[in-house]
Parts: structure tokens; sequence; C-alpha cells
């Protein structure tokens, strides 16, 4: 199997623009909800009026030039294709670190952060904290290819991961992740020891000690109460994609409307947004993102991710060095005695007043903070 690493770049084709404004010009409405809230799902006056915009408005072409500023690579791990961006830093000494997505993000949520972790010199920042950062797009996602037969559990990503690394010539190297991400760089810190120097994660699996339940503070109350909601509320589509990615896939591959709504109502929910994503992120950034999702028509590939790891849990010992930020508006929280129990070597561990799920995409200087200060006690 070739360990060639081909030069990327996004690039869709007219006849793919041409068919998306088709499609968005002839989706066919449900009616308005019952309801003067999200309550019910993304309201429909609101998704018309995005829609409208990516119709009319929205210039990928713009938007993919920006996109590609970046450079992007491609090479097979594990038989697979992998899509990364790969950025070296100026400074020789920079640490290497592999930063995850999860869903339903994609590395458009890095794209704030990507040059002040590269090269901090130029942000105010000291050379001492640089990282040469490797964006991997997850299987079945975006421009990663999409796997044919199951197996592609976070365990496998991971190890997929450690092997892209040393192939860009990173023997030693950091790793960093949230949502899904934040599953495959546990599983890193897990699996490979011997190379990960420390991992730093947004959103932490460290569930509630047992031993704590008679004395629990206010923040470790309200992230049960996050957890209650999330199961009560808002875990329909992880309990569709973990059971049935396939069903779900057919209509969000045919329809943008639909492939949009899927993916914005979870912008509204697990953003720090006081009820509207567009207060943290502008519309183009949002659309971007459902780009990533639509023109490589990745629902239901996406969805299998799910699928595949949802019911193996990660509960082997972490050795590794581990850095925990936690962000008020996160789906799952953790407190410090929590983490503690979870990871044997905790060695960072803040609490943010502002953010939410999408850190890197909502909060990039308190997101670039956060990286910077926990690997300065790995490096």
């Amino acid at each position: 199997m070739s360990n060639n690493i081909e030069p990327f770049r996004i690039a869709a084709t007219d006849a793919q623009l041409d068919d998306l404004k088709r499609r968005l010009r002839e989706t066919r409405w449900p009616e308005r909800e019952c309801v003067d809230d999200w309550s019910q799902g993304l309201p429909l006056a609101y998704a018309q009026e995005v829609a409208k915009y990516w119709l009319e408005k929205y210039d990928w072409r713009a938007r993919e030039t920006r996109l590609n500023r970046f450079a992007q690579f491609r090479t097979t791990v594990d038989g697979l294709g992998i899509h990364f961006i790969h950025v070296r830093s100026p400074h020789a000494d920079a640490l290497p670190l592999v930063m995850t997505h999860g869903w339903p993000g994609s590395i458009v949520e890095f794209q704030k952060v990507i040059e002040p972790l590269t090269n901090p010199t130029a942000f105010g920042g000291d050379a001492a904290d640089a990282f040469h950062l490797v964006c991997p797009t997850l299987p079945g996602y975006g421009y990663s290819d999409k796997p044919a037969r199951n197996g592609w559990s976070v365990q496998r990503i991971a190890s997929a991961w450690s092997e892209l690394m040393p192939r860009l010539g990173y023997a030693r190297y950091a790793a960093q992740g949230g949502d899904w991400g934040s599953m495959v760089t546990t599983a890193i810190g897990i699996q490979d020891p011997a190379h990960c120097a420390g991992i730093h994660l947004n959103m932490p699996i460290a569930l509630p000690d047992p031993a704590t339940m008679s004395d629990l503070t206010e923040k470790e109350k309200s992230a049960i109460a996050g957890m209650q909601h999330y199961n009560d509320w808002d875990s329909g589509y992880s309990k569709q994609q973990s059971t049935r990615p396939q069903t779900v896939g057919y209509g969000l591959t045919d329809s943008p409307a639909g492939q949009l709504t899927w993916i914005l109502e979870k912008f509204w929910s697990w953003t720090d947004c006081d009820g509207n994503p567009e207060n943290v992120l502008t519309r183009d950034e949002l659309l971007d993102n459902v780009m990533l999702y639509w023109l490589p028509a990745a629902a239901a590939s996406s969805a299998r991710l799910y699928w595949e790891s949802f019911r193996r849990t990660l509960t082997d010992p972490v050795t590794v060095k581990v850095g925990c930020s936690i962000f008020p508006k996160e789906i799952f929280r953790t407190s410090k005695r929590w983490a503690e129990k979870r990871f044997a070597n905790l060695v960072y561990f803040n609490e943010l007043t502002k953010g939410g799920h999408f850190a890197a995409f909502e909060q990039p200087e308190t997101f670039v903070k956060e990286v910077r200060s926990c690997f300065r006690l790995m490096r």
C-alpha cells in the first residue's frame, strides 16, 4: 500500500453547485412548528431564511478559496484515503499536534486557530508555544474516504492518526480533540503512550463519581442536569445515527434543506449563543461547515461513526498527561474530581466562563490560550 502524501485542494464542480441551487429552489417545506421557540426543532422561518441566503447570496467560490489557504493533503492509512490540513510552524522546536473534529463539525471549526497555534509570535505570543499542526478529517467525513466495510471505530481512527503522525516526520506528538475528536484523542492516549506526549480535551468524558453523590457542588449538579437534558431532549439524532445511519442518510443526502437543518439545530443547541447560532458564528461560517457534508454526500458515512462506536466506551487507563478545558455550554461537562478519577495523570484543568461545544470555532482566542497553557506542561 502506498504511503504517498499528495497535495489536495477543495474544489467543487460547477455541476455540483448548480445541482445544489436547483435542489434548494425545489425544496418541499413542512408546515411551521406549533410553538414559538426552538423546542420542536429548527423553526421554519429561520430554516427558510438561511436556505434563501444559501441559494442567493452565499459565495462558495470565495469560501473555497479561504479554506484552501491552508496546505491540505491526502494519504492512504490502513487502506483508507485520509484528508488532512498540515501546517508546519516557522519555529523549529514546535510541538507536533494532531487535532480532531467531531460531528456535526469539520476542519472548518479550526480555521481561526490554525495560524495562532502554528505561528504564535505573529499574534503576540511566544515561540515556545508553537505547534506543527495536523488536522485530519475523520473517515466518512468531508474529503476523507468513506469506509466500505464496518470496523472504523474511534480506536481504529486513533491507530490511523498514530500512523499518520510519524509518516509526516513526527515521532513524538501531542493530541487534541472535542466531541468524537475527544474520543479519538483519548484512544490515542490509551493506545500510543510511547509516542504521545499528552492530550488536551475540550469535551472529556469523565462520568460522575458515585462516591461524590452525597456532596455535589453546584457545578456538578448542573453537569448532571445537563446530561439529563441531553438524554431527554437533545439525543434523538444520536439514537438514529447509532442505530440506523443508512436510513437517515437518504433524506439528508437528497435534500440540502434537510442536511442544513439537521446540522444547524445542533449549532443552536450546543453553542453558547443566547438562542441564535449567528450570535457567535457568521452565517457563512455555518454554511461552510454544512458544505463539507453536502458536497461529498457524507450524511450516512459520517453518521456511521455513531453506529461503530456509540456502544463501545473507552474505559482503559489513560496513562499519558491529560489536560481538560470545560466550556459552560458543553453537552457533557465534568468536574475536576471526576476527571481525576478517570485520568490518573491530570495536569491541567480549567473551567471557562464563555463558550460551548465548538470551542475553537466559537471562542478561538480562549481556545488557543487553553491549548497553549495545557501543553506548556507536556512539552
